[in-house]
């Protein structure tokens, strides 16, 4: 493990349409604006709406070689849909994180009874459980809930909210101020529920 303090091997996973490759975008720009390396994998998986999603990406002080990240060494699991945090589980850090969206998306017939998805989510020693989805809506843009589950993992980020928030700024600026405080207000949403997470 590296002593880089301003670090991060993240597994970003989702569903097609749900903004997996925005939410990087977003950390990796903060992360560029900080003066940080930054290295992000090519999408894996169907990125039609609905099929599986996932990409790597690696932030650091120094310089990176490669954008893949080894079986164990992910810091983070940010996932926008809960059987995908457990499909990548494999990938997490003993000491790693997962954060997840607690949202279904039911794209194949045998889909798994989601408390049992949730209960096996609880049980790790480090996960983050949003409801992303009712959080977004509340903060008045449903489509922001890949927005939310960046906050709830901003404090596991080597940059710092601010830098975030004025990334979500640039982001939305051409949509206009609504959208932006909109997506400012899922982001500040999913800091506070990572310090109380949903049961």
């Amino acid at each position: 493990m590296s002593t880089d303090a301003k670090r991060l091997d993240a597994v970003l996973a989702g569903v097609g349409g749900q903004g997996v490759l925005s939410i990087g975008a977003l950390i990796a720009g903060a992360a560029m604006d900080a003066g940080l390396f930054v290295k992000q994998s090519e999408v894996h998986g169907m990125s039609q709406r609905g099929g599986a999603v996932e990409a790597y990406l690696r932030i650091s002080e120094r310089p990176i070689r490669s954008d893949l990240i080894g079986r164990g060494n992910a810091d983070v699991i940010l996932s926008l849909e809960p059987v995908e945090a457990l499909r990548h589980l494999e990938a997490l850090a003993p000491d790693g994180t997962v954060v997840t969206s607690t949202d279904p998306v039911q794209n194949v017939p045998d889909y798994p009874e989601l408390e049992t998805i949730l209960d096996r989510l609880r049980a790790l020693p480090r996960a983050i459980l949003v409801d992303a989805g009712r959080l977004a809506r509340e903060a008045g843009n449903a489509k922001a809930s890949n927005v939310v589950l960046v906050g709830a993992a901003s404090h596991l980020l080597p940059v710092s909210p601010e830098a975030i928030e004025e990334r979500i700024r640039r982001i939305f600026e051409a949509k206009g101020e609504r959208v932006i405080e909109a997506n400012l207000r899922a982001f500040h949403a999913g800091c506070a529920e990572a310090a109380a997470p949903v049961a």
